[in-house]
């Protein structure tokens, strides 16, 4: 633990004392400590070789430092784009604006409409619940032990509460908390969806995010079977969803 923490306060020197005079030595700076193979998620991978019992500690140090390499980034970058707009003065600002067309719909809401339509069909209700949970609900509630690896502060984004707060807050990382809350205020028959944002906290490249979408399914009651979850996904993927 001590060596971790010695390596990461070196690392931050080294990136509190970085300058980028240009484009190309801004995007050197995120290959090396916020690319996909930076160091930034290197150190965050020697989460499994700490204590269990000091994983917290090193979970909030090593999001601190990835937050200090992400603000360090985004610091320089908008500097340089303040420094490249003073230079462009040939542009009247007192000009009126040209008129914008009305945009249309983004895909992934297109996509979640056209989910949750076949589902309203089979007479699936939609669940919302709430995007910042408690660890009881996100986590104790569907039987994930305290030393779950998906307690990680490597994968979950977790909330500071105040000083006095018994409760660990954080964002959700699925949307099954909507589960647990629909069961506590419903009683069943219980038939509902649960679309939403979800947050997991990894490294954003051009192929994966830190929040993602995803829906999840609910159905209790008497004679309810494995048929009718197979008859379900069946009906689902034959509306050509994709």
């Amino acid at each position: 633990m001590q060596d971790l923490l010695q390596k990461i306060e070196h690392f931050k020197s080294e990136i509190g004392a970085f300058s980028a005079a240009h484009e190309k030595q801004l995007e050197t700076f995120r290959i090396k400590w916020l690319g996909t193979k930076g160091l930034v998620k290197e150190t965050m991978g020697e989460m499994k070789n700490v204590p269990v019992e000091q994983k917290r500690e090193a979970g909030q140090v090593l999001n601190e430092f990835k937050q200090f390499a992400e603000a360090k980034y985004n610091e320089m970058r908008e500097a340089m784009g303040a420094s490249e707009g003073e230079t462009s003065s040939d542009t009247d600002l007192t000009l009126p604006g040209d008129d914008m067309p009305l945009g249309s719909r983004h895909p992934i809401s297109l996509m979640r409409n056209k989910i949750i339509s076949i589902f309203q069909r089979l007479g699936f209700a939609v669940a919302e619940g709430p995007e910042i949970e408690d660890d009881w609900h996100n986590f104790t509630a569907l039987n994930m032990p305290e030393h779950h690896p998906a307690r990680d502060m490597q994968d979950t984004f977790y909330v500071e509460a105040g000083k006095n707060s018994a409760v660990d807050w954080l964002l959700r990382t699925h949307t099954s908390n909507t589960q647990v809350h629909e069961m506590q205020r419903s009683k069943p028959p219980i038939r509902v969806i649960c679309p939403g944002r979800v947050y997991r906290n990894e490294t954003i490249s051009a192929r994966s995010h830190c929040f993602f979408h995803q829906v999840e399914g609910l159905y209790i009651d008497e004679n309810v079977s494995f048929a009718d979850l197979k008859q379900t996904l069946y009906f689902f993927c034959e509306r050509n969803v994709w």
